[in-house]
């Protein structure tokens, strides 16, 4: 099966990640759904946290949080580790509530990996990894940040993803 491949031109440079359509069906559809959409356009890093992640997908560069489509099921159980260099989907403590946020492991994260269908156990689903660009991850985790409202972790210049398209390989 060929793996689809997503471009996320930021304000900082290019980032090429292949989508693991085998292991992660429902969430690539969901997640390809939302670059098609345009929904990524214009949306900022707006969580980095250097030696953990970076997250995205969510908001637009005044913090607001764009709406959704419904929450999709959990498939961390797919057996894709939440390693460097990986990109999971983001999602509140219900573990079956991810939308569009994602983010990029920046290093091996091995305690969001999936241990059981319990709510601790759950994970955080992988559904990709990065093959271009990792050193403009690399760029994004070591950027300034502070707080905003009652964020914490946002980069005080915003990282915009300017636009996120389906690319060819």
């Amino acid at each position: 099966m060929d793996m689809p491949y997503v471009e996320l031109e930021t304000t900082m440079g290019n980032i090429v990640i292949e989508l693991n359509q085998e292991k992660a069906p429902n969430t690539v559809a969901n997640f390809l759904e939302y670059v098609k959409s345009g929904h990524y356009d214009g949306t900022i890093f707006h969580r980095v946290i250097d030696g953990f992640m970076i997250q995205g997908g969510g908001m637009d560069a005044n913090m607001t949080e764009k709406s959704t489509n419904a929450p999709i099921q959990n498939e961390a159980d797919n057996g894709l580790k939440n390693e460097f260099g990986t990109i999971a989907m983001a999602r509140t403590s219900d573990p079956h509530s991810a939308t569009a946020q994602f983010f990029i492991n920046v290093k091996d994260n091995s305690f969001l990996n999936f241990s059981g269908k319990n709510p601790q156990g759950w994970g955080y689903a992988v559904f990709g990894k990065v093959i271009e660009g990792m050193d403009i991850v690399n760029k994004i985790k070591g950027v300034p940040t502070g707080k905003y409202g009652f964020h914490a972790d946002v980069p005080t210049t915003p990282v915009v993803i300017t636009h996120a398209k389906v690319i060819e390989k």
